[in-house]
């Protein structure tokens, strides 16, 4: 079966909080359909992910959006030839929904279960665009949980160059949406309303971008925010610039990162993957920087750029086609925790 690499991939997302299915053809390299259920609405009123919610809720979802991805694309649950599924990280019991689900139907349908990582799949999401990077290349996964700088050499060989020492980037716009009473999650509505704000009327720290190396940290930013808005007058206007003055210091801290990555490594292409990698200023920027530094970025398509089950079904084509996904068995586990780098 893998020899002959399968054709039909049933790809499956719960490490958190949103359910994601999608239909994969690996002989055409076609992405048939896909669909994600979020549980924002859900966990608003918690001000956070709460984690035996989302088990419940990915239990509930799965069943009546797997059938309705095969409606949608037209074809026939029978014909799956391998399913593929989140292993980790994540939400431990988010992640046992998904992995229960899927060595349930592979087992029923005599066929594979491939367990993929969270991060491998979204590095690699964007070729599913239009227009697709070529190996080797440098990753920046930026996301609510994750900052990483990664040096990819091939599917399965990924090396860390640097990542967050405190919160990730996605982590601090969500807890600056809170300081600045915009809800949850805060992130999008703090981009949104920094479009209302002054340039340059609030100066913010830039944490370790003159460091000398690829690390991040972000916690220092947020807390700067928090002085700056502690005894302020607050005012639609006052939280508009802070947002702005916040979202140009993480896209800046991005941008020299990037760039320094791309210098350290000699390589000529960037991806930009994760929830945060679809934020307007961060590509427009890093568009410009690699303009003026002569290397290309590549991003995955808007709706790929949160979690999805398209690349979970993608990342477990690629592994099979490379040789690095065994037959097995039915016995699975999930890991919570997992390093990118020892995925290979």
């Amino acid at each position: 079966m893998y020899q002959n690499h399968p054709v039909l991939i049933l790809g499956i997302e719960t490490s958190c909080d949103e359910t994601g299915v999608a239909l994969y053809d690996a002989a055409a390299g076609q992405l048939l359909a896909h669909a994600v259920h979020s549980q924002v609405d859900m966990h608003e009123a918690y001000g956070g992910v709460v984690p035996e919610l989302a088990s419940r809720d990915h239990v509930r979802r799965l069943v009546p959006l797997v059938r309705g991805l095969f409606a949608r694309a037209g074809r026939r649950i029978g014909e799956l030839q391998a399913v593929a599924y989140t292993e980790g990280p994540g939400l431990a019991g988010a992640l046992l929904v998904g992995a229960s689900f899927a060595h349930a139907l592979a087992a029923a349908l005599g066929v594979p279960a491939l367990g993929i990582h969270h991060l491998e799949g979204h590095l690699l999401s964007p070729l599913l665009s239009a227009r697709r990077p070529e190996f080797p290349f440098v990753a920046l996964l930026v996301s609510g949980g994750h900052t990483q700088l990664m040096q990819v050499a091939g599917v399965g060989r990924y090396e860390l160059l640097g990542e967050t020492q405190d919160d990730a980037a996605g982590e601090a716009f969500d807890k600056t949406a809170q300081l600045l009473r915009l809800g949850y999650p805060g992130g999008p509505a703090l981009s949104q309303l920094a479009r209302q704000g002054h340039p340059g009327r609030y100066k913010l720290p830039r944490p370790m971008i003159a460091s000398g190396d690829l690390e991040f940290s972000f916690s220092g930013l947020k807390t700067a925010v928090m002085l700056l808005v502690r005894g302020a007058d607050p005012n639609e206007q006052f939280h508009a610039d802070v947002a702005r003055a916040f979202e140009d210091a993480i896209v800046e801290v991005l941008v020299a990162k990037c760039a320094l990555a791309m210098e350290r490594t000699g390589l000529t292409r960037l991806v930009v993957a994760g929830g945060v990698g679809a934020n307007r200023p961060l590509r427009a920027a890093l568009d410009a920087k690699a303009r003026d530094e002569g290397f290309d970025v590549f991003y995955p398509e808007p709706d790929l750029c949160t979690d999805n089950g398209a690349m979970i079904a993608l990342a477990a084509a690629l592994r099979m086609r490379a040789g690095l996904a065994a037959p097995g068995g039915h016995a699975f586990t999930v890991r919570p925790r997992w390093d990118l780098a020892a995925a290979g």
